[in-house]
């Protein structure tokens, strides 16, 4: 062979071993609006994914939460948008879809470990193509001050009429708040309040859907009961609670001055830090004994594929990877009460979380009922059943008043219900 010859094979040869090196080295940029997280993204997630996966490097790029929408928007619009995109449930993130920004991963392996609750949040009306790979949910419920229990001999309620059984022992007693929980702020009373409560009236997702199908009216009474259970907690909720903030019911809860809080499983790793007394957790009580349970079990966050990326390939390996039962016991243990969507069994280091989460094992899941489809008229049922809540919780309006305007706001642009 040749000198010639030679030198134009070994350059052949090196181009393409470059060039196969090149298709390998990508980085992967996440856009997100969990700026909190930013060291358990650098710290554990990216290095356990890189590890498993060399050559595809993962930077996470957060944008402040309220500003996420807005900064994702621009960017997608300009084309310099990450390649992998966090996702919020259900409008938001189907606009993004609708709009061409988002790619359908119905087709990745990893999607066959969530079920359809879990996969909703992220999905086309019809269920046809979902678009962000399920992470985490919120899971609702109470928290209580597991040594002010033992104090009064208290034991967790099952049911409706133990629970409020528990709340007018704490409130005899004299030294507790029975339950902190305020309505200034009102969505507390909705999400912690209607929205716990309620999937154990309307039987979670058989309720929600007939709802959605107009096959359930707000006024009927699988959706006035947890109304009317509102309509007692204001005797248990102390002195003032009219004009009680949500960090002020935090603190009352922390500072050892209530019994219970009716609780996103989001608040385990700040009550963790603040609270110094021993915690527990109950499920929301059945209406009666032997009823089956449902708990809110809401889907919370996804990551999806931008559609433009040129990294799709690698963008897809990493999704499959957060469709696995790794990613799901990361996640879990790194952010307690932030939960796995997954079908996977994980177990969770710390006792409230695994708590909360055991539920699943007992109760139905469901989301929270406003969240798909009923919320994107106006008037806006999510934003109509904070005051609902909030309202009847105060006693200025009845739980049949409060149900009839919810439904008459909801049949005046929602034909399903007209």
């Amino acid at each position: 062979m040749s000198m010639k010859k030679l030198t134009a094979g070994l350059l052949a040869t090196t181009m393409l071993v470059s060039t196969a090196a090149s298709a390998q080295d990508v980085t992967l940029t996440i856009e997100s609006w969990r700026n909190d997280d930013l060291t358990l993204w650098q710290d554990v997630i990216i290095p356990a994914f890189e590890a498993e996966n060399p050559g595809i490097t993962v930077q996470f790029t957060p944008s402040a939460p309220a500003e996420y929408n807005a900064v994702l928007n621009s960017k997608l619009d300009a084309g310099s948008a990450g390649d992998l995109i966090t996702c919020r449930p259900f409008d938001a993130s189907l606009a993004l879809y609708e709009a061409g920004h988002l790619t359908d991963l119905s087709d990745l392996d990893a999607m066959s470990n969530f079920s359809p609750v879990a996969q909703s949040a992220w999905q086309t009306d019809d269920g046809s193509a979902t678009f962000c790979m399920p992470m985490a949910s919120v899971i609702h419920g109470f928290i209580y001050n597991a040594e002010a229990f033992a104090e009064l001999g208290l034991e967790e309620p099952t049911t409706v009429d133990e629970f409020f059984a528990v709340l007018d022992a704490i409130e005899e007693d004299g030294n507790y708040i029975p339950m902190a929980m305020g309505t200034a702020d009102q969505w507390e009373a909705a999400t912690m309040g209607y929205n716990n409560i309620g999937p154990n009236y309307w039987r979670g997702e058989e309720g929600r859907l007939a709802l959605i199908a107009g096959e359930q009216r707000l006024t009927d009474p699988e959706w006035v009961g947890p109304l009317e259970q509102l309509a007692r907690w204001g005797d248990y909720l102390g002195r003032g609670f009219e004009a009680q903030t949500y960090p002020d019911s935090q603190n009352l809860f922390t500072l050892g001055r209530a019994a219970i809080y009716p609780a996103g499983s989001w608040e385990i790793t700040g009550f963790n830090a603040q609270a110094d007394f021993a915690m527990g957790a109950f499920a929301p009580p059945v209406p009666n004994a032997g009823d089956e349970c449902y708990i809110s079990d809401h889907t919370d966050i996804a990551i999806g594929l931008n559609a433009a990326s040129p990294n799709a390939e690698a963008a897809r390996t990493f999704l499959n990877w957060v469709g696995s039962p790794e990613f799901a016991s990361i996640y879990a243990n790194a952010l307690p009460g932030f939960f796995p969507l997954s079908d996977a069994e994980v177990t969770l280091e710390d006792p409230l979380a695994q708590e909360m989460i055991s539920w699943r094992g007992d109760c139905n899941s469901s989301i929270r009922s406003t969240y798909q489809i009923l919320s994107r008229g106006t008037p806006n049922l999510e934003n109509e059943t904070w005051n609902a809540s909030t309202q009847v919780i105060r006693g200025a309006e009845t739980p049949a008043d409060a149900a009839a305007r919810l439904q008459e706001g909801l049949a005046s642009w929602y034909e399903p219900q007209q």
